[in-house]
């Protein structure tokens, strides 16, 4: 009988603690001995089981994004861009009372999202405003107005005021939205820094 050559590998034990170089003809074996591979079995089963968390978590988000509905996504941008128009006028005071306090600041509309949908995201049409003056005063529009023709003039005001198209957001419009936003408050917290 013929004997078959047997291609060896050359490598160097996985186990820290032992290193020694072995000779070996299988191309995955990876420790010089069954004492090393329990060894370095801890590490292993650590490694595997953080690049199972990873994944799971991967798809659980995926799974959840898709379970979104468009009502989800109209809040989620909404919140994005209020959170842009608060850090936008950081340094004016409420655009109905004038005033700056220590208390909550909201992203108050003058014309409201629910009355006018189409301006639910024009930043015209959104100004930092404190609690009391958009929760108790239902927004103080009349202080709200005076101050707004101050800051951008009557004609943009006219044009708030005026008749709009209506505007239907799909889900990806909403995501744009989102992603608008989320890149101009990065903008302005590197202004900032």
């Amino acid at each position: 009988m013929n004997a078959v050559a047997t291609k060896l590998f050359k490598k160097k034990c996985r186990n820290a603690d032992c290193g020694i170089r072995f000779d070996t003809p299988r191309s995955l074996q990876t420790v010089c001995s069954p004492a090393c591979a329990l060894a370095i079995a801890p590490s292993n089963r650590e490694k595997a089981s953080k690049a199972i968390d990873q994944r799971e978590r991967r798809e659980i988000k995926t799974r959840k994004e898709k379970l979104k509905s468009r009502a989800d996504h109209l809040k989620e941008a909404q919140v994005v861009v209020n959170q842009y128009i608060r850090l936008r006028d950081a340094d004016l005071p409420c655009v109905s009372c004038g005033r700056f306090h220590d208390g909550q600041w909201h992203a108050g509309h003058f014309r409201s999202a629910g009355g006018h949908p189409e301006l639910r995201f024009e930043p015209l049409n959104i100004w930092r405003q404190c609690a009391p003056c958009n929760t108790h005063k239902s927004g103080d529009l009349v202080n709200y107005r005076a101050e707004l023709v101050r800051r951008i003039g009557a004609e943009k005001v006219e044009w708030l005021e005026g008749p709009h198209e209506a505007k239907r957001y799909t889900i990806d419009d909403l995501k744009a939205i989102k992603a608008g936003y989320r890149a101009k408050i990065k903008q302005l917290k590197e202004a900032a820094a």
